[in-house]
């Protein structure tokens, strides 16, 4: 006898009280749905990168201040090189977004920045303030040249800038083992007339890496990267910043008296 009860009787019908039995599809559906539905990710912004850029060029000019204030010898600041050295190229060749290993570096190379900028200041009194303007200006110019569109990042110009690059560093490392032999090495350190076309040229190369790093800051906001890019971001222009100051605090001493 079949029950009164029309819940009873849905039920004893293979049928739940709210509603008919799924059908097959319904169930495969379920079964390939995800258990749990990500947080959405926040995507980097302008205002990211220049939080980051002050954090991290931040610490790596309080740990050259404590150098300097210490004055730590030779021995620190080729040990700051070093390691900063290391974490640079993992940052670099990783693409490593972690902080960790950004601030380190810029604790290391602090370090060393601040030895050499401590031991110029000691040969040329007041190179190092004429030597931190000149970088501001200089990123402060190359900013103005890239939101005006003056200079545009091409492929064919980030090929140019690489390349420069590459080539400088190959003259520069061919003057640390001439320099073994011969006195001055090739002479792009000497303070000769070279030596000035050369640092002009890692200067104007380090102004071109900066439009290199805007660029790739611009295309990283438009194309919806993550928010922690702006990490890898930043950690690109202190890298550029730091190589145009110890570029501009070398060419000045050509020309101050270290009386």
């Amino acid at each position: 006898m079949e029950s009164k009860n029309p819940v009873f009787s849905r039920q004893a019908k293979g049928h739940q009280a709210w509603g008919p039995a799924p059908t097959p599809s319904d169930l495969q559906g379920m079964y390939d749905a995800p258990s749990y539905a990500p947080p959405a990710q926040r995507t980097m912004t302008i205002d990211d990168v220049v939080v980051r850029g002050f954090i991290t060029l931040g610490t790596l000019v309080v740990s050259a201040a404590v150098a300097w204030v210490l004055n730590l010898g030779m021995a620190a600041m080729i040990a700051g090189v070093l390691v900063g050295l290391v974490l640079g190229l993992i940052v670099s060749f990783k693409q490593s977004t972690n902080p960790v290993l950004i601030l380190g570096y810029s604790v290391a190379y602090g370090v060393a920045v601040g030895v050499i900028s401590h031991v110029y200041n000691d040969l040329y009194n007041g190179i190092v303030f004429q030597a931190v303007v000149g970088t501001a200006l200089a990123f402060g110019a190359m900013l103005t040249v890239y939101a005006l569109r003056i200079v545009r990042v091409t492929p064919k110009f980030t090929k140019f800038v690489v390349a420069a690059a590459l080539a400088l560093m190959g003259l520069a490392l061919v003057n640390l083992l001439a320099g073994f032999f011969i006195e001055d090495g090739i002479g792009i350190r000497s303070g000769g007339p070279l030596a000035y076309v050369f640092s002009v040229a890692a200067i104007l190369v380090g102004c071109f890496f900066l439009l290199l790093d805007f660029d790739e800051v611009e295309r990283g906001v438009r194309a919806g990267a993550p928010e922690k890019y702006s990490w890898l971001m930043a950690f690109g222009l202190t890298v550029t910043l730091v190589w145009i100051y110890l570029e501009i605090l070398r060419f000045l001493s050509y020309f101050t008296s270290n009386d």
